[in-house]
């Protein structure tokens, strides 16, 4: 990366952290603050997954735990659609035993055309799930793929409900900005730091860090 990237690298990060900041102060919403041995887990598809990068350096998870010094759980499963990630929910949250959830899923339901409503349903059961089990969720809006990159209303008014904090500008950033994206959907390893570190910003502002 020469000196001309990373200025824009740089400032791409700091534009996305201003708009983290000004969405969750909107949203209102509060975490607990997380204490040195607290496990975050990041859930979802593939955008969580890293696709279009090394999952194990260059994933967003994999940027977030070496810039907040806490682990982070990838539990992201290239391909899978809301219904099969509410079926194995159950049992990662058995097994990992998170403090919080970075819930970053809908993808490829958008894609597919599934159905908004069936989406919003699978998203609603899971964030019951996790808050059950006595985890906080951070919900990150991913958008239709299409020319306009907007995230459906279901998102917002998922947290509006249970009082979560969101972004929903995080992704459709990336998305339109081809020097981020590894293909037409997955952004590249610049991608990954800007989506790590928005969501660093995201928790900044809610309390959690």
């Amino acid at each position: 990366m020469n000196f001309k990237q990373s200025r824009v690298l740089n400032l791409a990060k700091l534009l996305l952290m201003m708009l983290v900041i000004v969405s969750c102060s909107e949203n209102k919403a509060t975490l607990i603050p997380l204490a040195d041995d607290a496990v975050i887990l990041a859930y979802g598809d593939s955008l969580t997954f890293g696709l279009g990068a090394n999952t194990y350096t260059e994933s967003y998870p994999a940027v977030l735990q070496d810039v907040t010094g806490l682990t982070v759980i990838n539990e992201g499963i290239p391909g899978e659609v809301s219904a099969q990630g509410l079926k194995r929910l159950p049992m990662v949250l058995e097994e990992v035993k998170p403090n919080i959830v970075i819930l970053c899923h809908g993808g490829n339901d958008l894609i597919r055309r599934l159905g908004k409503e069936q989406l919003k349903n699978n998203l609603n059961q899971m964030i019951k799930l996790i808050q059950q089990s006595g985890a906080e969720v951070v919900l990150l809006g991913v958008p239709t793929f299409n020319l306009m990159l907007t995230v459906p209303e279901l998102y917002s008014e998922l947290a509006e409900t249970y009082k979560l904090p969101i972004d929903m500008e995080l992704l459709p950033t990336i998305e339109r900005d081809p020097k981020m994206k590894s293909d037409q959907i997955h952004p590249n390893a610049a991608g990954y730091s800007v989506m790590a570190t928005a969501v660093q910003a995201l928790l900044l502002e809610a309390g959690a860090l």
